[in-house]
């Protein structure tokens, strides 16, 4: 393995591009990015609501050209393409992660109520197919509750970080009875002050989580 090893970021969408940048700067700065991004995915996505062979297809397409440049690993940043990811995985040598294991590990450590705020609706259902599976799997009781803010993401792609972050933080109070919150994309990650502020529980984002589990997987 080269001195730096390489991770190619996987992005459906620009905006979740600088979470996991920056995440990176601060827990593993010595890695190699590599940002490959097709953002025809996401509308694509959002358009159809199944996850089509064909969308499959084309996202394993781009998980093989990003092993083809060298990578040591794959990390994928949009949560709405979890069946998609799995099938990279299974096909490629290296680690493929999916952009929210490491948050569901932390979040089921917290407790059996957790909630989640979502931005992009078409995640919501393989997300929580994903959590599900992951709780059966550690034994765990624990159950979802999620409350979707579009006009968050409508802001963000607009570029207003500003209001993005506040309509999401205005939405959380209304996750009452949680142990933990989980902020779904790494896009919305950027809302985390916001959302500590105006809630008593643990607030936990996707990226910096990521990138721990990553390193671990390539360090050993």
């Amino acid at each position: 393995m080269a001195a730096k090893p390489r991770i190619v970021l996987l992005h459906a969408t620009p905006v979740a591009m600088q979470p996991v940048q920056a995440a990176f700067k601060q827990v593993w700065p010595e890695a190699e990015l590599v940002n490959l991004l097709d953002d025809s995915l996401s509308p694509d996505r959002a358009r159809d609501p199944d996850l089509t062979e064909t969308m499959i297809d084309r996202f394993v397409g781009l998980g093989r050209y990003g092993y083809s440049t060298g990578a040591n690993g794959i990390l994928v940043t949009c949560s709405a393409f979890g069946p998609a990811i799995e099938r990279m995985a299974a096909e490629l040598p290296v680690p493929v992660l999916k952009p929210n294991e490491a948050m569901f590990h932390a979040a089921v450590a917290e407790g059996t109520r957790i909630g989640m705020i979502a931005t992009f609706g078409p995640s919501v259902g393989t997300m929580t197919d994903e959590f599900n599976e992951y709780a059966a799997e550690v034994g765990s009781k624990a159950r979802l509750e999620t409350i979707l803010v579009e006009d968050a993401m409508t802001a963000l792609r607009a570029g207003d970080a500003e209001t993005h972050n506040r309509l999401i933080a205005e939405r959380a109070p209304e996750l009452t009875d949680v142990d933990t919150i989980m902020l779904a994309h790494f896009s919305t990650s950027q809302a985390a002050e916001a959302v500590r502020q105006r809630v008593d529980v643990p607030v936990l984002s996707a990226p910096g989580a990521a990138v721990i589990r990553m390193r671990e997987l390539i360090e050993g």
